[in-house]
């Protein structure tokens, strides 16, 4: 029997997909579920429901409250936290040379670095320079690898799943699918795993 799957749609400038990110593989592994990584485009999807910016950044209130939360959540999986200068970067480039990861199966590690380097080392993931020394640190092809992440049909699978997530109704991430079912923020990283296990149990 093939193991459930969980889509994981995540943004590498949004702060809660840093601890998703960071402990989705071991989570996934302990409940015997296939992860679909989906890297996306928050921008766009904000746009869409009228905000221009963070909505931590519209509401400052609601930032001050995310920023210590995120201090707190970081300390309990034991993961490095570094407020970032800047905030939301510009993940674009780091979204393009994901979606080639999910093709060669190299995703995950590449995920977990890039957020290290925007969330515990304060470092400018939009620069292509911090993207190729994450990609020659993993000992993969930095020249071959960024050249097709920059590639028409590339930039469009990524325009086209940034459009599949607005049509599927997220509005945040990390976002998690099992199904048809929707499961929003880090805290819902085990109910959705959950709700993958049930379904295979009832198939």
């Amino acid at each position: 029997m093939s193991r459930p799957v969980v889509e994981f749609w995540f943004e590498f400038a949004s702060t809660y997909s840093y601890l998703a990110v960071m402990r989705i593989e071991k989570a996934a592994e302990a409940a015997g579920v296939d992860i679909a990584w989906k890297p996306f485009l928050l921008g766009p999807v904000f746009l869409a429901l009228g905000w221009n910016d963070s909505p931590f950044n519209i509401y400052p209130p609601k930032g001050r409250y995310m920023w210590r939360d995120l201090e707190r959540l970081c300390a309990r999986e034991g993961l490095p936290f570094h407020r970032p200068s800047r905030f939301p970067r510009n993940g674009l480039l780091a979204a393009r040379v994901a979606l080639v990861g999910v093709d060669e199966g190299w995703v995950a590690p590449f995920a977990r670095a890039v957020m290290t380097a925007n969330f515990a080392e304060d470092r400018e993931i939009a620069e292509p320079a911090v993207i190729e020394d994450v990609l020659a640190t993993l000992g993969l092809p930095v020249a071959e690898t960024m050249a097709r992440a920059q590639a028409e049909p590339n930039k469009l699978a990524l325009r086209c799943q940034t459009e599949r997530a607005a049509e599927l109704g997220l509005f945040g991430a990390p976002s998690f699918r099992v199904g048809e079912e929707l499961f929003w923020g880090n805290d819902r990283l085990e109910d959705a795993l959950d709700w993958a296990r049930q379904a295979r149990v009832g198939a």
